[in-house]
């Protein structure tokens, strides 16, 4: 068994005993995306594990031992699933392991840009509170969030969970999903279509995957819908956002504020427009990244693997 990027989810602060338990495993912290060095490092493994490491139809087609593929995330766009039924190499993922600590997070992100509470911080110390003439000071306008709207794009499980938070916040939430569970809807949540969320919307939330009909859905079109001041938040994937769109409505101040855990290229490129846009908290994809959430992970993928190998194949993708 080989991992092939294994430090992003145990950077040492975790066991992998889950899956030694079912063989010999070696663990690579990182693998060149190279091919060439992808194909080397399988060899005639059976099992692979990967998270962001790409299994393109070039490499999956010169590892012919290879029979089963973890994916260590969510998304799974990063395997040629075509090519994986053709040979019947089995794909799984980790449907649900983070939930809880992205919601967390995205709260954090909107309660930053209500309160600023990182410049104030930085304020109290660079003197300006002592300097004060009054017991207190701010130098960014603050905000209250009772009372005002979420449009949350993705009402799956994570956004089910940030609109819980949200709502004991005092937030109404404005959903729009593909499929609707009308059951969810309440006094302070309902299901509608975009054209509404980003017309009524104080705040939009992206928890939606990355489709071709998602790609780009916050663009200079759909920006131009939105109200005067809205704030963004994305903890999705970064090709949701056409960037130069959204550093254009930020510098434009048509845009409030924007928090942003992805970007469309990782790690992020120094010509991003993003770095230069006014307003705009970026954090490096760590929304899913608490230990709890990652333990929960490790958990789920002995179990996929244990699964694979009794013969009731578990969170498969193909």
């Amino acid at each position: 068994m080989i991992v092939l990027d294994g430090y992003t989810l145990n950077p040492g602060d975790l066991t992998w005993e889950g899956l030694e338990q079912f063989g010999d495993l070696k663990v690579y912290d990182r693998t060149d995306f190279s091919s060439k060095t992808i194909i080397e490092t399988i060899g005639d493994a059976e099992v692979v594990f990967t998270n962001k490491v790409p299994l393109s139809k070039e490499i999956l087609t010169q590892v012919p031992n290879l029979k089963y593929i973890g994916v260590l995330a969510t998304g799974y766009n990063i395997i040629d699933i075509e090519t994986a039924n053709e040979l019947n190499i089995l794909v799984t993922n980790i449907p649900d392991y983070g939930t809880a600590s992205v919601a967390q997070f995205t709260m954090g992100l909107l309660l930053e840009m209500c309160h600023h509470i990182g410049d104030h911080n930085q304020a109290v110390k660079d003197g300006e509170w002592t300097k004060s003439l009054d017991f207190c000071f701010w130098n960014t306008p603050l905000m209250e969030l009772s009372g005002k709207t979420m449009g949350i794009i993705g009402f799956g499980r994570i956004g089910q969970a940030t609109a819980k938070v949200a709502q004991a916040f005092g937030l109404n939430i404005l959903a729009y999903n593909r499929s609707k569970d009308y059951s969810l809807e309440s006094d302070t949540c309902r299901y509608v279509e975009l054209d509404e969320l980003f017309g009524k919307s104080d705040i939009i939330s992206l928890h939606c995957p990355l489709t071709e009909s998602t790609e780009g859905i916050i663009n200079k079109h759909n920006i131009s819908k939105m109200q005067d001041g809205v704030m963004l938040i994305n903890t999705s994937r970064g090709g949701l956002i056409v960037e130069a769109d959204l550093k254009e409505g930020l510098n434009s101040e048509k845009i409030a504020y924007a928090a942003v855990d992805v970007v469309s290229s990782e790690p992020i490129k120094e010509d991003n427009p993003l770095l230069k846009a006014k307003n705009c908290i970026i954090t490096p994809h760590i929304a899913w990244a608490t230990k709890e959430s990652r333990t929960r992970m490790m958990g789920i993928v002995a179990d996929n693997l244990k699964a694979y190998l009794n013969g009731e194949p578990v969170n498969t993708i193909n």
